[in-house]
C-alpha cells in the first residue's frame, strides 16, 4: 500500500467516524496523526452498524497495514524439543496466520475502550475491524450477562490473518494468586482448547493470559499455561490430533520464561 493511498483511506475513514459523532475531523494530512485519530475513534466507537463503503475502506486499510508488517505462519515458531505440539513465537499476535488467536478479553467482551492502549485486547479489536466489536456485542446481548472468568467464546477474525479469535477472561490478581485464581487461569486455556477442538481447528496461538495489567505473575502464569495445555493435549489425543499450540510472547522476559519451561 502506498503512503498516498493510506493517507486517503485514513482521511475518508476519519471523516466518516467524526460525522457519526457530529464532530470536526482533525486538520492534518500526516499519516501517523491520521492513524492515531482513526484508532482512537474506533477504540471508542459503540457497536453500531456501519455502511458497506466504510467496511470496504477499513478492510483495505487494515489488511494492507498487516501485510506491510509481515504475516507469519505457525511454521516460523520454534517447536519444543520432544513435543512438537507446543511452539514458541515472539512477535505481534495480530500478524499470525493461524486458525485462531486467543484474546485476553475483559468481562464485557467488547474490546478495550482506551484510545490507542497498548493491551492485546485493543490491538486485536483495532486490526480486526469494527466488525469484531459488533459480533461480540451480539453474543453478549444474547447471553444477557457478563462473560465469566475462565470460559471462552469464538468469533471470526475479520481482517486479521487468523481465521478466528477465541476470547477468554482471565483472573485479575492483586498480590499473590489464590488457588481459585490459578484454577481460573487454567480454565481459560482448557476452554479455548475445547472450543478449538469443537471447531476442528489445527493451530491455536495463546497470548500470555492475565499477565500485564491483570496482574498475574509472569512465571507462574506461564507454568500454568504450559502444564494445562500439555495435560489437555494428553487427555484429548483423538480430538487434538494434528493440533499445534503456539505460545505467543511479546516481551523478552516472557520469551526467556517460556524457553526455560519448554526446553528451547
Amino acid at each position: 500500500m502506498t503512503e498516498t493511498r493510506k493517507r486517503e483511506l485514513l482521511r475518508q475513514l476519519v471523516r466518516t467516524l467524526c460525522s457519526e459523532r457530529a464532530i470536526d475531523p482533525p486538520e492534518t494530512s500526516d499519516v501517523s496523526e491520521l492513524w492515531t485519530a482513526f484508532r482512537a475513534l474506533v477504540n471508542t466507537r459503540l457497536a453500531i452498524p456501519a455502511g458497506e463503503k466504510f467496511f470496504s475502506l477499513q478492510d483495505e486499510l487494515l489488511q494492507g497495514m498487516i501485510a506491510e508488517a509481515g504475516i507469519h505462519a505457525p511454521a516460523e515458531a520454534t517447536p519444543a524439543p520432544g513435543d512438537s505440539r507446543l511452539c514458541l513465537w515472539r512477535g505481534d499476535i495480530t500478524t499470525l496466520e493461524v486458525d485462531t488467536i486467543v484474546n485476553a478479553a475483559n468481562s464485557q467482551l467488547l474490546g478495550c475502550w482506551v484510545p490507542g492502549h497498548y493491551c492485546i485486547d485493543n490491538a486485536i479489536h483495532t486490526f480486526a475491524g469494527v466488525q469484531l466489536r459488533a459480533e461480540c456485542a451480539r453474543l453478549m446481548d444474547a447471553q444477557g450477562y457478563e462473560e465469566p472468568t475462565g470460559q471462552a467464546k469464538i468469533t471470526p477474525a475479520y481482517n486479521l490473518p487468523a481465521k478466528y479469535v477465541l476470547h477468554t477472561v482471565g483472573p485479575i490478581v492483586s498480590g499473590r494468586p489464590t488457588p481459585h485464581q490459578k484454577e481460573q487461569l487454567a480454565s481459560c486455556y482448557r476452554s479455548c482448547l475445547d472450543l478449538a477442538a469443537a471447531h476442528g481447528l489445527t493451530s491455536v496461538a495463546f497470548c500470555c493470559i492475565s499477565t500485564g495489567v491483570f496482574g498475574f505473575p509472569q512465571k507462574e502464569a506461564a507454568c500454568i499455561a504450559v502444564d494445562t495445555v500439555r495435560a489437555w493435549l494428553d487427555e484429548h489425543r483423538s480430538a487434538s490430533a494434528g493440533l499445534t499450540v503456539v505460545f505467543n510472547v511479546f516481551l523478552a522476559e516472557d520469551q526467556a520464561i517460556y524457553e526455560e519451561l519448554l526446553g528451547i
